[in-house]
């Protein structure tokens, strides 16, 4: 058996090295054709486990690797660069982070007054009253929060501020922001 996984636990490994590393590098450019992402994050599987069949197929020598310095310093070095790689190193923020930041933006917006929202997406209450007029949505005061004129409707104060920060197609300025 040992014969038979040494015979192919070898180009196992460097054909997934090599789909991998194609992959990776297309990655890393941000060249995202096809399904590069896709191959490259099931397939590195076959990489994981063709290298594991080598490294078995191929113990003693391997382990000759541990009584040499220059070896277990590679070794060491690359097992230290994978643990410091899992660690939140920079101020980076975690998964969740930009969701969160959303919804206190949100949640700013629907407690602020139609004035303010107006202020924020740069036009005036009045065309936000009359945008709203033309929803069936009646603002008796441009100083009503958003959360107040959705209640006052029967509506979702969520969907009240997206209809009101959603632009009618073609209106978007080609190079961003008026300011």
């Amino acid at each position: 058996m040992k014969a038979s996984i040494k015979s192919w636990a070898t180009p196992l490994a460097s054909g997934a090295f090599t789909i991998s590393a194609v992959t990776g590098l297309l990655l890393f450019f941000e060249i995202e054709i096809g399904m590069v992402e896709d191959v490259h994050k099931w397939l590195s599987w076959l990489l994981v486990g063709g290298v594991l069949l080598h490294v078995i197929s191929n113990w003693k020598p391997f382990t000759a690797y541990f009584s040499k310095k220059p070896a277990l310093a590679l070794i060491s070095t690359a097992l230290l660069v994978t643990i410091a790689s899992m660690l939140p190193l920079f101020g980076e923020k975690e998964e969740g982070e930009n969701e969160k930041a959303g919804e206190i933006a949100t949640g700013a917006l629907e407690t602020s007054s139609l004035s303010t929202v107006a202020l924020v997406i740069k036009t005036t209450p009045e065309l936000l009253v009359e945008k709203l007029g033309k929803s069936g949505i009646i603002v008796k005061d441009p100083a009503l929060t958003i959360k107040e004129i959705a209640q006052n409707n029967g509506k979702n104060e969520k969907e009240l501020l997206g209809s009101l920060l959603a632009q009618p197609q073609g209106s978007q300025e080609k190079n961003g922001d008026r300011d």
